[in-house]
C-alpha cells in the first residue's frame, strides 16, 4: 500500500496565489482594484475579465465564478494536486479547465464552492 500524501503544501507546494473578488461591473472592478492597490502599493494590471492589484487580488468585471468570488491556490505540480483532492472527494470541474499553449492544464476550478467561493488551482 503506497502512503497517501497528507500535507498538500510539502508535498505541492500548495499556497494562496490570489484572492478574486466579484464586482457588478468593469468600472467597479477598477474602483476595488485601485483600493487594494492604494493599500498595498501594488501595481494595476487589467486584463479583458479582470482587474488585478499585483498578484494577490483579482477583481472580477461582472463575470466571476462563486457566489462571493474566489480563491486561487498555486501548485508545482496540477496534476497531482488534482488527484489529491480528488481523493478527498472534491471533484474538478472540467468545464472550467484553462489551458497553456502546449496543452497543459493553466488552472481548473472544483465543482464545490466553500462558503460561498470558487476555488481553483493554478499551475506555478
Amino acid at each position: 500500500m503506497s502512503k497517501q500524501i497528507e500535507n498538500p503544501v510539502k508535498a505541492f507546494g500548495l499556497h494562496v496565489a490570489h484572492v478574486g473578488i466579484n464586482a457588478a461591473s468593469a468600472e467597479e472592478a477598477q474602483q476595488v482594484a485601485d483600493l487594494f492597490q492604494a493599500l498595498m502599493g501594488l501595481e494595476p494590471n487589467v486584463t479583458p475579465v479582470s482587474v488585478f492589484a499585483g498578484s494577490l487580488v483579482e477583481v472580477m468585471s461582472g463575470c466571476g465564478r462563486g457566489e462571493k468570488g474566489h480563491i486561487g491556490f498555486g501548485v508545482n505540480d496540477i496534476a497531482a494536486a488534482e488527484k489529491w483532492f480528488a481523493a478527498r472527494g472534491f471533484e474538478i470541474n472540467e468545464d472550467s479547465r484553462a489551458l497553456n499553449p502546449d496543452g497543459s492544464t493553466k488552472l481548473v476550478y472544483f465543482k464545490r464552492q466553500i462558503a460561498g467561493f470558487a476555488i481553483h488551482l493554478c499551475q506555478d
